[in-house]
């Protein structure tokens, strides 16, 4: 089957995306990973784009003509900090372990201003949450439970220590916002994709409870937080309260968002507080 021309497959929308900005991207240094068979590497040199392919088993790598390079995200791509205007991780970060290393470990390569594309199943959308909630399940009554049978994708120890790990780690819009926000990043932009339709009628009957229930956790936090002023704590609350609240995300197959890295990693301690107290204070 041809993904890329498939618009059920997030292959198809990540296509479509990249030649829609193709003017954005052109000449612009392009990491893919992990970058899987080479598809999106093909299509980013196909539109102008200079692609740095990587992947844990770079043997499924099959573009003619190009070279995708190992790496580990554990021990970092071998890459140059600030080194690239963008990266694509597309259908990757619900396969790691520690999803908030890894985005600091995309800051580090990425230049001040670049761009992070992330694609991952969408754990936000209605039909995900109540097959969460009857089964804990990525989909219910299809795919059972993440356990030690199913979710262990490729384990080739005369390659490599790490096991490529399936959807264990899957993320939701909330919490991927937090890790970029902690890592340096804005959201810029989130794409639409396919809508799944369980999803439509869980809409249709559940977003009066969805829409108050998010407005009221909004209102209480503005009125008990007092570490910050009110501007603050409006912009980010509203920001939260606007994804939660999204029909398109709560609809959506898939998270398709791209951030910008607006912070180095070391300037983004000195904008946090703690919100427990100091050391020996009572």
């Amino acid at each position: 089957m041809n993904y890329e021309e498939n618009p059920r497959s997030i292959k198809y929308h990540v296509k479509k995306y990249l030649h829609k900005n193709k003017e954005r991207f052109q000449n612009k240094s392009f990491i893919d990973f992990p970058a899987g068979n080479g598809i999106t590497t093909r299509i980013l040199k196909e539109i102008g784009s200079n692609p740095i392919p990587f992947d844990l088993f770079p043997e499924y790598f099959n573009i003619e003509g190009m070279n995708c390079e190992r790496a580990n995200i554990v021990e970092g791509l071998p890459v140059e900090d600030s080194s690239s205007d963008f990266l694509i991780c597309q259908e990757g970060i619900e396969h790691f372990s520690d999803q908030l290393a890894v985005i600091k470990e995309f800051n580090r390569v990425l230049k001040k201003g670049g761009g992070l594309i992330i694609t991952t199943p969408n754990y936000s959308n209605l039909r995900a949450k109540m097959s969460y909630f009857l089964s804990e399940s990525e989909r219910y009554n299809s795919i059972i439970a993440p356990n030690e049978l199913d979710s262990i994708w490729m384990s080739k120890q005369e390659i490599t220590n790490e096991i490529y790990y399936g959807h264990i780690f899957l993320i939701g819009i909330l919490k991927l916002r937090c890790f970029g926000k902690l890592s340096g990043f804005k959201i810029k932009h989130i794409q639409p994709t396919r809508v799944k339709t369980a999803s439509i009628i869980f809409l249709i009957l559940f977003y009066p409870f969805i829409l108050s229930s998010n407005w009221i956790t909004y209102r209480k936090r503005l009125r008990k937080n007092k570490n910050f002023d009110d501007a603050t704590k409006k912009e980010v609350y509203k920001e939260i309260f606007k994804l939660s609240i999204n029909p398109k995300i709560l609809v959506d197959g898939h998270i398709f968002v791209e951030f910008e890295k607006e912070k180095e990693l070391n300037e983004i301690a000195k904008d946090l507080k703690s919100m427990h107290k100091e050391f020996g204070r009572t």
